[in-house]
């Protein structure tokens, strides 16, 4: 099986029988509150998902991710996972103490400080997102972020149950997983969608190519519009259960919040498919993208940076329904022209949803859109 990134697959999760010394000591510490996307960042950390890192970065390497998408030690690394703190915070604290990290109002982890830095917001922004326009989220979030990182170890000793405790796995599960299934080759498909038939032929056509299909959905915070998680994991269900093979692809979720960094959350998405065990990743047209910020295939020429990445990049360019071909084709194989194609436009599908309209088979199996219909509010509003 590939191994995870950086060789070794992090566990910073504290053993059972030590968590009451822990949780001792965690009370006597300062404590930090963290919002609820850097709680499931610093579970991730200590699941392994974000392996190598043992932390939120220090200082060394967050300048060099921002710089050259790769930490000090030349390791592909795009994303920066920080910890932001207030000048008054900070200033409570020394860059060799340990303090409690804390989710409303309970604590969950130990984080060993070895830095504490400035945080620059514009050359954060400019870097990771490409801009520095508020109308991007991520830009918009860097703007709300506190002044002062603190970079370290994290201690995991309480863990969340998740929003859907069945499929939440860590990486040392789906690679028990995969091996069990006897899959030696496995695309890992990244969404944050309820499936239209266009995913449906990016996912099988990967099959055609490897042994299993790993759907990882993103839970978390999205954007105005994306679909509720539930409605996620719910058509998933239906369209595995109808239209896949017995044993071809697994349902597990990724609890983290979209960053819509584009080209640099590509590479950051399979990063942590690598960690599940993947093989291959599914790379398609615009990637973890967002209003028009980045150029539709801006995401898979990135890889070309990452050679070292160690997973296969799957690309995907456009496709659509072929109403002559009768079934949906791409434009290297399909010779006619645009009036007899339908294409997969995630806003005109939903905009036919909220309007309590399906869309055609040739766009969505209609058990998916019969579930999409039974919630009252499908998106996030």
């Amino acid at each position: 099986m590939l191994p995870p990134h950086g060789g070794r697959l992090i566990d910073r999760l504290v053993p059972e029988e030590k968590r009451p010394c822990i949780k001792a000591e965690a009370a006597e510490l300062v404590t930090i509150p963290v919002s609820t996307e850097q709680q499931k960042d610093f579970e991730s950390i200590a699941y392994g998902i974000f392996s190598p890192l043992t932390g939120p970065l220090m200082r060394d390497d967050y300048l060099s991710v921002l710089e050259k998408g790769r930490l000090q030690d030349d390791l592909p690394w795009p994303f920066p996972i920080i910890l932001d703190v207030s000048e008054k915070m900070a200033s409570e604290i020394g860059e060799e103490d340990d303090v409690a990290l804390s989710h409303n109002r309970k604590l969950f982890a130990i984080l060993h400080i070895e830095d504490k830095y400035a945080l620059d917001k514009k050359k954060h922004a400019q870097n990771i997102y490409k801009t520095l326009d508020t109308q991007h989220p991520g830009v918009a979030k860097t703007g709300e972020m506190e002044p002062v990182l603190l970079g370290g170890n994290v201690d995991l000793f309480n863990e969340t149950p998740g929003k859907f405790p069945r499929y939440r796995l860590k990486p040392k599960e789906t690679r028990f997983l995969f091996k069990e299934m006897g899959w030696r080759t496995v695309a890992g498909f990244q969404t944050r969608n309820a499936p239209h038939i266009g995913h449906e032929y990016v996912q099988k056509t990967a099959l055609a190519f490897v042994d299993g299909l790993f759907v990882n959905p993103l839970i978390g915070r999205k954007k105005r519009g994306d679909f509720k998680d539930e409605v996620i994991i719910d058509t998933y269900e239906a369209l595995i259960h109808h239209y896949y093979m017995r044993n071809a692809a697994s349902l597990v979720t990724l609890e983290m919040e979209m960053r819509y960094a584009g080209p640099r959350e590509a590479i950051f998405h399979a990063i942590v498919r690598k960690n599940f065990g993947c093989t291959h990743f599914v790379v398609g047209r615009d990637h973890a993208g967002v209003g028009g910020y980045y150029g539709p295939y801006e995401a898979q020429e990135k890889f070309d940076e990452y050679p070292d990445l160690g997973i296969n990049p799957l690309f995907f360019r456009s496709f659509f329904y072929c109403k002559k071909c009768g079934g949906v084709e791409n434009d290297k194989v399909c010779p006619h022209g645009s009036e007899d194609h339908i294409n997969f436009s995630g806003t005109e599908i939903r905009r036919l949803l909220m309007k309590g309209e399906r869309p055609s088979e040739k766009l969505m199996r209609p058990e998916v859109v019969d579930i999409i219909l039974k919630y009252p509010e499908p998106f996030v509003s």
